[in-house]
């Protein structure tokens, strides 16, 4: 289940080639996540800087947000730039959530609740903290996926943000992931319903092994087979 990582070798280059060619891809489920409904070629389009009819303007900016914030991490990646900060996360989340969160580029201020579980996330004035104690953590752990995982785990349940959490948890993982030359967790849409009850489950318990081994099943065959060429 965890032996992903001592199969491949690490190849910051070629893992990062892979997740531009499947970037479409990547922008696709994660609105779809969100039921924004674009199709596959819509997403292409858009990405390729052509508006496509249909869709609410608020939508298209949306999935444009995403595409701008991968193409800001590869480029962070790319120049050795990508650093687990509460200034970078910041201003990845500035471009991720513009005009769609209450407040984008900076923790949220006020309370949050999670539709679907009891749970209540930490008061604002403990973020911070918390942001620090995570990182530390996620650097203890031998597993780079673990690492990742764990991060994207604890963003979510942490909320450090108004809104656009696990995206920006997601991004977060894959953004540790391509820097260490390993190959990026894309979501599938499909599996939406298996994710969202797995997801409240963990917002109860804090138990990460259900997300972690779900996570981790999430890797794309195709991207693994090439990684280990």
């Amino acid at each position: 289940m965890q032996e992903y990582q001592w199969k491949m070798k690490p190849d910051q280059a070629k893992a990062i080639m892979l997740a531009k060619r499947l970037l479409a891809e990547f922008v696709f489920d994660a609105v779809n996540l969100e039921g924004i409904n674009f199709t596959l070629p819509e997403i292409q389009t858009l990405l390729d800087g052509i508006t496509v009819g249909g869709h609410k303007l608020t939508d298209q900016q949306i999935a444009l947000n995403q595409g701008d914030a991968w193409r800001t991490l590869f480029d962070q990646i790319e120049k050795n730039q990508f650093e687990i900060t509460i200034e970078n996360v910041c201003a990845l989340h500035l471009i991720a959530a513009k005009e769609e969160a209450l407040d984008w580029g900076k923790f949220r201020s006020g309370g949050v609740a999670i539709a679907g579980t009891d749970y209540m996330p930490p008061k604002a004035s403990q973020l911070p903290d918390i942001f620090d104690k995570m990182t530390q953590k996620a650097s203890e752990m031998a597993d780079i996926y673990d690492q990742a995982v764990y991060l994207f785990l604890a963003m979510a349940r942490n909320q450090f943000f108004y809104d656009v959490n696990k995206r920006m948890g997601r991004f977060i993982m894959n953004g540790l992931l391509l820097s260490q030359g390993y190959p990026a967790i894309n979501l599938p849409a499909k599996r939406q319903s298996e994710f969202n009850q797995l997801m409240l489950t963990f917002y109860d318990t804090n138990d990460q092994q259900p997300m972690n081994t779900f996570m981790r099943s999430c890797l794309d065959d195709r991207v693994i087979k090439i990684m280990k060429e």
